[in-house]
Order: structure tokens, then C-alpha cells, then sequence
């Protein structure tokens, strides 16, 4: 199928996507590569990760030795109003959010996507390490990356079953040493090209400074108390800490303590021990099944609550399409509203949604 077969790539600049495209090329698709403009704040535009000049520059380098057409979207407007709006409005709300998760579901694969679409893509692609897998009703499966360092199909869970049956990972089932050999197999400059790991909006900065910018209340200093509301210190800005965190709280105490809660009203940072921390069961909404249908009964699986998480057996029971209640066999230290809970079944994802609450049941699971 792949002769003549049209398809857009994602492409950033890096050599995942580089490779992707050269793949696919040598695998006879009619590729195009596509680039997005992002927003980044007013003079840090050489630095904001996913598309400096010098990203772009090297894209279309690559377009160009691989001969297929190179165009760039400008999607600075989207952008800001869905992601960097969410992630503020997230701190603002007392929550931990994730916008590379709504970049993927509305950025990527909605407005690349339907672009593409609109010109008669059939197929759009990317360098993300995770796999799709053909089932025998036309149906598809997602899968992790075969590399597990680099496994994103934590992200890509927020995909429908409609959009995963018209995207391609050509790399997800390589190591990333696979996919660099290939990069300088196809001769491309970005072979050796580093990893980048922050978000691209922040531009190479750190998140507070940015929050100090652009949301200066949630970066107000105020008391740390302990469980039972007593004053053990002061913290520097709720938005700065994170559940279960026990370095840099900058109290002096016998024990260590960890941040249990966030106190969005009072502007308190709520800390204890470490036995005072764990949940063993969670709520979340917005879910993505997969197959496109919620599970009707409870079952086993192993689920991640944030993307570098072990994968930690639980029982999942959906109410609904959106909803899902999830019980882990273990108390959890860091379950954190707002990150993404993920469903697996081997290698397989099964579906994902937001995290809502996190509290304690009595007894095991049923």
C-alpha cells in the first residue's frame, strides 16, 4: 500500500522525525514534510524548543535531501489559547497539568491533522516511539515503543481509534541507537542532534520563572502547616511544589516530610510523613478507550499515573464512556490531579484519561 500512498510528517527539526520521513520515503510514500509554528514569549523565540529558526532551518535541510515538499503552519494563536492557557489556568487551579498531552490531542492531531487531511493526506506520521497494530476488523491497537526509554505511547493515548487508523510511527519500533544509524545511513546532519527534554514554551527556562511572568499569584509565598494545621514553615508558591515532594521545602525537622496537599484557599502547603502520603485509588474523566468502548466490568491491569511512572497492577472499573474508577493493589505516593492516568494491558494501551481525586479505600480490591 505504501507506493503513491500520500502522507504528512510531523516534522521538527530532530532526527526522530527526520528519520521517520526518510523511511517512509524510502518505503515509496508520497511524502510532505510540515512543520508548526509554535508561540513563545516575545523575544525568546530563538530558544523555544520545537521550532527556533535554526529547528526550522534544519527541516527543511532535511526536506530538501530527501526531495519532498517542506511547508510550515503557523499555529502560534492555537497554541497559546489551548496549551499555554491550560497550563496556567492549571497552576491557577491548584493542579499539576500536562500540556503535552493537549498539544498531541488538540494541536498535533487536531489542527496538523486535519489539515493534512484537508489536503488529501491519507495518512499523517511522526517520530513518536509507539506502535500501531492492525487487528483483523480494520480496527487498530496501540502499543508501546519497543524502546522503553523512550516509549510514548503514554501520550498518545489521548488518540482516537478514528485518527490511529490514519497515523503512522515509523520509528516506534526501533531503539533510538536504531534510529540515529539510520539517520546517518540517509546522510542527515541531525544524526547526532541532542535530545531536548523541557517543554517548548518555556525555552529552556524553568517553569517558575515563567509563572512568575505570566501568573504571578500563584507564585505567593505562604505557610507550610503540617496535617493538623500547625505552622512548621513557609513555602514560596503553591505552584512550585508537587505531591509527594520531600527535597527543597526548606524546613528543619527531626523526620523527613513530604507534601501530602495544596491548599489552594488558605495558600497552605500541607506536609507529613512519608506514611501519611500514599492513596491506593483514584478517580478520572475525559477518558480515551481505545477501541472506542469503555470496558462494561471491572478488570486487572497495569496503569501509569503520570509519563515516567512504573507501571503498578490495578483494578479499573469504568462508569460510562468517561469515567473510570482506578484501585491499586499498592498504596501510591504521588497520585497528582491533573497528569494523565494510563491503562495498559501488556503492550498494549487500552485507554486513558485526567485525574480527578485520589483518596484511600479500606481492604484489598475487588
Amino acid at each position: 500500500m505504501a507506493k503513491g500512498t500520500s502522507v504528512v510528517v510531523a516534522m521538527s527539526g530532530g532526527v526522530d522525525s527526520s528519520v521517520a520521513a526518510a523511511l517512509l520515503v524510502e518505503q515509496g510514500y508520497d511524502v510532505t514534510g510540515v512543520m508548526l509554528r509554535l508561540w513563545s514569549e516575545p523575544g525568546k523565540e530563538e530558544s523555544n524548543r520545537c521550532c527556533t529558526p535554526d529547528a526550522m532551518a534544519g527541516a527543511r535541510r532535511v526536506a530538501a535531501k530527501l526531495g519532498i515538499p517542506f511547508y510550515a503552519l503557523n499555529s502560534q494563536d492555537l497554541f497559546h489559547n489551548v496549551v499555554v492557557q491550560s497550563f496556567m489556568d492549571g497552576y491557577r487551579n491548584g493542579i499539576t497539568p500536562n500540556p503535552c498531552i493537549l498539544c498531541n490531542q488538540h494541536i498535533r492531531w487536531g489542527f496538523m491533522y486535519e489539515t493534512a487531511r484537508e489536503l488529501g493526506a491519507e495518512f499523517m506520521a511522526t517520530g513518536h516511539y509507539a506502535q500501531i497494530n492492525p487487528r483483523p476488523d480494520g480496527s487498530v491497537e496501540l502499543h508501546r515503543g519497543l524502546d522503553p526509554d523512550k516509549d510514548q505511547s503514554y501520550v498518545m493515548s489521548v488518540l482516537p481509534q478514528e485518527k490511529l487508523r490514519h497515523t503512522l510511527f515509523p520509528v516506534g519500533g526501533m531503539a533510538k541507537p536504531e534510529v540515529r544509524e539510520h539517520a546517518r545511513r540517509f546522510g542527515l546532519t541531525v544524526a547526532d542532534r541532542a535530545d531536548s527534554q523541557d517543554l517548548c514554551f518555556l525555552a529552556g527556562q524553568d517553569y517558575r520563572g515563567f509563572l512568575a511572568r505570566h501568573v504571578p499569584e500563584v507564585t505567593q509565598p505562604g505557610k507550610i502547616v503540617n496535617a493538623d494545621g500547625r505552622y512548621v514553615g513557609e513555602h514560596q508558591g503553591l505552584a512550585f511544589y508537587t505531591i509527594g515532594q520531600r527535597k527543597g521545602l526548606g524546613i528543619a525537622a527531626p523526620r523527613p516530610l513530604y507534601v501530602l496537599e495544596k491548599n489552594l484557599a488558605t495558600n497552605e502547603l500541607v506536609v507529613g510523613d512519608e506514611t501519611d502520603l500514599g492513596r491506593n485509588s483514584l478517580t478520572a474523566g475525559g477518558m480515551n478507550w481505545i477501541s472506542g468502548t469503555a470496558p462494561t466490568e471491572p478488570f486487572d491491569a497495569e496503569v501509569k499515573i503520570r509519563y515516567r511512572a512504573a507501571l503498578a497492577p490495578a483494578v479499573v472499573t469504568s462508569q460510562g464512556n468517561d469515567q473510570i474508577t482506578v484501585h491499586f493493589k499498592n498504596s501510591m505516593r504521588d497520585i497528582t490531579v491533573g497528569q494523565r492516568v494510563v491503562i495498559y494491558n501488556g503492550e498494549a494501551v487500552l485507554g486513558g484519561g485526567t485525574i480527578q481525586s485520589s483518596f484511600n479505600t479500606i481492604g484489598e480490591p475487588a
